[in-house]
């Protein structure tokens, strides 16, 4: 019988300074602002994250008012059908979701994927992301990720010729896969000719071409475009798949918008009974929230788990990377620890 337990949970801006600033078709940033989750059961901790996205309207100080005004609706860890209540905002949720996950696999004494009955061996490779820039800058990045296998190209800005030539200007200097992602910047009719064009430097998959809420246009393209079509926007969770099938090829999956690993696994499960190939995604990131992510990545076909990789003081470690695949921690829960200061 398990001894009983009184949680107490504490949360703390965690601000996380960019290596360059990161512009994407919706806006730009230098600095993410995510919170840190400490979830403690009176012996051990568990780290979560929340990064809120404010396309969904919510922020750090968001997460803070909802846990400021509703306390945890249990004490023990292990109910999580209870704890993980879906009525709490989806960033909100996830970041107590991974603290959660923490704990038990601390309590537990098994690494998170361990705990799921993964193999972490089969982990894929992520993609590295560059954000908008002028060619010069863009060329200046690609230079410093040396041989990483898989890019991501953001797009969605500026006219159809320089994003063109964009890309263009990677494949010459790039061997690897590139992905490109137009973060919902164009409409259908300027969708389908920009990836016509952009067919011939060998693109992987594009990600959410236009506005979200709009499938039978993001049909339209796939109907007339040789370059794979995947979701992000248009996919916030389980409930969004049914309505796209047969519109797209696959589906981004992301912590921050399912609310944790626990809406993540029945996001996956739903969009691999659907038929859809499947993307793990993340947010500009600390290791927590980019750790959990790649502790269910075995479960899927593409990884951008890419968090570590664009901020300059990450205070933790966690999820490592061997020439771009990810490669687990074996310690208990999610495996991530503070970074001793050098």
């Amino acid at each position: 019988m398990r001894a009983r337990m009184a949680l107490s949970l504490s949360l703390a801006p965690l601000d996380l300074r960019l290596r360059h600033p990161f512009k994407i078709a919706r806006g730009e940033e230098t600095v993410a602002h995510s919170v840190l989750f400490r979830l403690s059961d009176g012996e051990l901790q568990g780290l979560g994250e929340a990064t809120p996205i404010e396309r969904y309207h919510e922020s750090a100080d968001s997460v803070a008012y909802y846990f400021a005004n509703n306390a945890l609706t249990s004490q023990d860890p292990f109910a999580l059908e209870t704890l993980i209540d879906r009525r709490i905002p989806p960033a909100a949720r996830a970041g107590l979701d991974l603290a959660l996950y923490d704990l038990l696999g601390k309590r537990l004494g098994v690494p998170l994927y361990q705990l799921l009955g993964l193999d972490a061996s089969k982990t894929p490779y992520t993609s590295f992301t560059l954000g908008i820039s002028d060619t010069e800058t863009t060329l200046r990045k690609l230079a410093e990720i040396g041989d990483h296998p898989v890019l991501k190209v953001k797009l969605g800005l500026g006219t159809a010729r320089e994003q063109i030539e964009t890309v263009e200007a990677i494949r010459h200097h790039y061997t690897g896969t590139i992905r490109i992602d137009a973060n919902e910047g164009w409409t259908v009719d300027r969708a389908i000719p920009i990836l016509n064009e952009l067919a011939r430097y060998d693109i992987e998959f594009c990600e959410q071409p236009i506005p979200a809420g709009n499938p039978q246009g993001l049909r339209a393209i796939r109907d007339r475009s040789k370059i794979p079509i995947v979701t992000d926007e248009d996919s916030l969770d389980a409930r969004d798949l049914p309505v796209l099938m047969g519109c797209v090829d696959g589906v981004n999956v992301k912590l921050a918008k399912t609310g944790g690993i626990r809406g993540a696994l029945s996001m996956i499960a739903t969009a691999r009974a659907l038929g859809f190939k499947v993307m793990l995604g993340c947010m500009v990131e600390s290791s927590i929230a980019s750790t959990a992510a790649a502790q269910i990545s075995p479960l899927v076909d593409w990884a951008d788990i890419d968090g570590p990789f664009l901020t300059s003081d990450d205070p933790f470690t966690g999820v490592q990377y061997d020439h771009g695949k990810l490669v687990l921690p074996d310690e208990p829960g999610l495996g991530v620890r503070a970074r001793v200061p050098a």
